[in-house]
């Protein structure tokens, strides 16, 4: 029930951000919240089981890349509309992080995370080589600069050929949107879906086995807790919900090659973020992606792109000495000061 009332309660705060943002009447307020958006659903996403399990995957931009490429294939394929196109991507990449799971999760702290490095590598690899989603030459995603919210699925739903589709078109077709506030709306939309996800896996007994696991997986076996079919749920939520995040990159970037979709940064930034939000709570993973995403676009608009990642070092190194369990750690401790 819980759980119910924090979607209702997204939902009505996803509604206000996008209302708020379409009175801005600035293109680039829904340029920069996707990217901000979009590293809220990674983070969220590598704390189920980097934070909450505690296995640091290094692969992020793997699955991250998977629903990218997952997008253009099928958009070479048959074109469909980018929300069945984000549950093909989080279907590719869970099933992927299933896999990965299984062969990976047997190893225990660096060597995991050195596992799941060397997926990403052969991933990028093996699409590089790929020629029909554009290989190391890249591949152009046309968009239209405008989407009716209701008229693609029409045709979907009711199976109504295009030529049909024109006769009842002017009557679903009144809500228009410029593409980038839709795929700003989508992002938004992925976003209550990661939180929900993840205070509900908190709070639940699923939950509670991940964090035996990450305060000591052995106690835990011997507990009798089945830790290896917890950790593949892991890593099967983990990869999905990053697999969905990339799906609508390729719309939102109009050309996606291997060196943008393997980006060091979403690897660096979906750890970086969680930890210096704080990685035992949801709450975490959404300050530090605020946090961190919004000093990012703020300063590849002062200064430049290439400072983003000296942003994060310095970020990181600072919380690390200063407050190693992150904000919501810190103002944890102060609590508790004030407290006693």
């Amino acid at each position: 029930m819980r759980t119910r009332v924090f979607l209702l309660i997204s939902i009505a705060v996803a509604a206000l951000v996008f209302l708020g943002a379409r009175m801005v009447n600035n293109d680039y307020v829904f340029f920069a919240g996707y990217t901000v958006l979009q590293f809220i659903v990674l983070a969220t996403a590598w704390n189920i089981l980097g934070g909450y399990t505690g296995y640091v995957n290094f692969g992020s931009a793997a699955f991250f890349a998977l629903g990218a490429y997952a997008t253009v294939f099928w958009h070479k394929f048959y074109p469909l509309p980018i929300p069945f196109l984000i549950v093909i991507g989080g279907a590719v990449s869970g099933i992927v992080g299933l896999g990965m799971g299984y062969l990976t999760l047997r190893l225990r702290g660096a060597f995991f995370a050195i596992a799941t490095l060397a997926l990403a590598v052969v991933l990028q690899t093996l699409v590089v080589n790929w020629d029909y989603v554009g290989g190391s030459r890249g591949a152009y995603i046309i968009r239209p600069n405008e989407i009716p919210l209701i008229g693609p699925y029409v045709q979907y739903l009711f199976l109504i050929q295009p030529n049909e589709i024109a006769l009842i078109g002017p009557y679903v077709q009144y809500l228009v949107l410029p593409y980038v506030q839709y795929l700003f709306l989508l992002m938004l939309a992925l976003a209550v879906i990661a939180l929900t996800i993840a205070r509900g896996i908190e709070r639940s007994q699923l939950g509670y086995g991940f964090a035996t696991i990450r305060d000591d997986e052995l106690a835990a076996e011997a507990s009798g807790v089945p830790t290896l079919r917890l950790k593949l749920v892991a890593t099967t939520i983990s990869g999905a919900l990053m697999g969905m995040a990339g799906a609508p990159f390729p719309y939102y970037i109009g050309y996606l090659q291997p060196s943008s979709a393997f980006g060091l940064e979403y690897a660096v930034n979906s750890i970086a973020m969680p930890m210096i939000g704080g990685t035992t709570s949801w709450v975490g993973p959404l300050i530090g992606a605020v946090l961190l995403g919004s000093l990012q676009q703020i300063a590849t608009v002062t200064i430049s792109s290439a400072v983003n990642l000296l942003i994060v070092g310095l970020l990181l190194v600072a919380f690390v000495i200063i407050a190693p369990n992150g904000i919501i750690g810190l103002v944890q401790g102060w609590t508790r000061g004030r407290a006693k």
